[in-house]
């Protein structure tokens, strides 16, 4: 999927990712000089950052994906630290001012101690008052507007059908993705599932808290003039400050 992911994400909000950062790097109060990007995909929102000044390093435990965002910031003439790890087994990192993880990769951390795992790898990458900004699926999302449909894509150089299928529990989807890609005048096939998982704003409250992270604000949708979330959400951001020992 790595070779493809831009084109199945060419409609991404991409610059309201960035431009959220931004905006919660400044409401911080802080001197925000070095960020994680924590599941970088293909480093768009990586490369817009460091556009803008700061210091970035790019983890993602996808080698594919890794190679590509490297070739995009070497042909802008930025300068990115690229990471393979998972996320949930960070190691070797610290000194960073900000930690994002933005596009749907908290959806892929599906169990409640694994949600917890990547909550103390980013504490301790972080610098003391360090700030970790994310984003998940509401459930409401997940529940109304996700799980039971199919979506499809019809282009002249890639086309894709994705079944996105309810789990057993709350909050679960399962998506069966088949893309066509053209190549040598002729469409390859090839299939991919995904398994993703949303929990409660609640619960992901309770594990900010318990691995050592004061709350600052829960947004949705990209408002986040307010910390008022709308009655029917799409996307919940969460803007969280690392205090001290636990």
């Amino acid at each position: 999927m790595a070779y493809i992911y831009d084109q199945f994400m060419s409609d991404a909000p991409y610059e309201k990712w960035a431009f959220f950062a931004r905006e919660m790097f400044e409401k911080s109060n802080k001197k925000i000089k070095r960020i994680a990007d924590l599941g970088c995909g293909t480093g768009e929102i990586t490369s817009m950052l460091a556009q803008k000044g700061y210091s970035l390093a790019g983890i993602d435990n996808s080698l594919e994906m890794l190679s590509l965002a490297e070739q995009k910031a070497f042909n802008q003439n930025l300068k990115i630290h690229w990471l393979e790890q998972d996320i949930r087994l960070l190691e070797g990192l610290s000194g960073f001012d900000a930690a994002i993880s933005f596009c749907d990769v908290i959806n892929y951390i599906t169990t409640l101690d694994d949600v917890k795992s990547v909550f103390q790898n980013t504490w301790n990458l972080l610098n003391d008052q360090g700030i970790f900004l994310f984003d998940v699926h509401s459930l409401y999302h997940v529940k109304h507007n996700m799980v039971n449909n199919t979506f499809a894509e019809v282009t002249d150089q890639t086309s894709y059908i994705w079944f996105c299928n309810e789990g057993e529990e709350q909050g679960e989807m399962y998506h069966d993705l088949t893309f066509f890609t053209l190549s040598n005048n002729h469409y390859i096939r090839f299939d991919e599932t995904h398994f993703q998982k949303v929990f409660s704003i609640e619960t992901y409250q309770e594990l900010l808290k318990e691995t050592g992270f004061n709350i600052r604000g829960i947004y949705s949708d990209f408002q986040f003039g307010t910390n008022t979330i709308s009655m029917k959400p799409e996307r919940i951001f969460f803007f969280a400050e690392k205090i001290g020992d636990k």
